[in-house]
C-alpha cells in the first residue's frame, strides 16, 4: 500500500486524471440537476435529435481508430499510423457537425433552453461535451501535425520511440476513450429518458 502511495507518478498523466476526475463530477452533477428537477416536476419530456444516433456512431468509430493507431504504430507500420490518425480526425470533426446538426434540429423545432427543460439539459449535456471534444479535438490535430510532419521511415520509427511523442499519443486516446464513455452516457440517459416519456 505503502509502495501505491509514494510510488512516482508522470506528472501529465496525473494531471490528465485530475481533470477527467474533475469533468466526471461536472456532468455528474448536471445529471443529478435533472433528475432532481424531474422528481419535483413529475417528468420532463425529452426529444432526442435523430442526427445524434450518428453522432455516437462516429465517435464510437473514432475510438476504435484511435485504438488501432497505437497498434500500427508498435508494429511500426507507419503508413497504416498515418492514415488510421486521419480517420479519426475527419470522424472527430463528423461528430461535432452531427452534433451542431442536432442543435439546429432543435432549434427548428422551436425546443429552446427558455422554453423547454428537457430541451435545455440537451443543450447544456452535449454543449458541456462538445468543449471536451474540442480540446481533445486540438490535442490530436498537435499528434496529426506530428506525424505528417515525419513521413520517411527513419523520421517516422525515430519520432515513434520518442518518449515525449509515445506519451502524447497515450494521453490523447486516453482522454478521448474518456469523450466517449461520457458521450455513450449521455445518449443512453436521454434516449431512455425520451422512451420512458414516449
Amino acid at each position: 500500500m505503502s509502495n501505491f502511495l509514494t510510488k512516482r507518478r508522470e506528472p501529465f498523466q496525473f494531471m490528465l486524471y485530475l481533470g477527467i476526475a474533475s469533468s466526471a463530477l461536472l456532468f455528474l452533477f448536471v445529471f443529478l440537476v435533472f433528475v432532481k428537477k424531474e422528481l419535483v416536476n413529475q417528468d420532463i419530456p425529452v426529444q432526442l435529435p435523430g442526427s445524434f444516433w450518428l453522432s455516437t456512431l462516429l465517435i464510437l468509430t473514432s475510438s476504435v481508430t484511435l485504438q488501432l493507431v497505437s497498434r500500427a504504430l508498435d508494429n511500426q507500420q507507419f503508413a497504416l499510423h498515418r492514415h488510421l490518425l486521419m480517420a479519426t480526425y475527419f470522424l472527430a470533426l463528423g461528430f461535432l457537425m452531427t452534433q451542431i446538426w442536432g442543435w439546429m434540429s432543435l432549434l427548428r423545432n422551436n425546443i429552446l433552453p427558455s422554453n423547454n427543460t428537457g430541451g435545455s439539459f440537451i443543450f447544456i449535456l452535449s454543449g458541456l461535451h462538445l468543449i471536451h471534444t474540442l480540446g481533445g479535438l486540438v490535442a490530436l490535430s498537435l499528434v496529426v501535425y506530428n506525424s505528417m510532419k515525419n513521413r520517411s521511415y527513419i523520421d517516422s520509427f525515430v519520432d515513434s520511440v520518442n518518449p515525449p511523442n509515445i506519451l502524447r499519443l497515450k494521453l490523447v486516446t486516453l482522454y478521448w476513450h474518456f469523450l466517449d464513455i461520457v458521450w455513450i452516457i449521455i445518449f443512453l440517459f436521454f434516449l431512455w429518458h425520451s422512451s420512458a416519456n414516449s
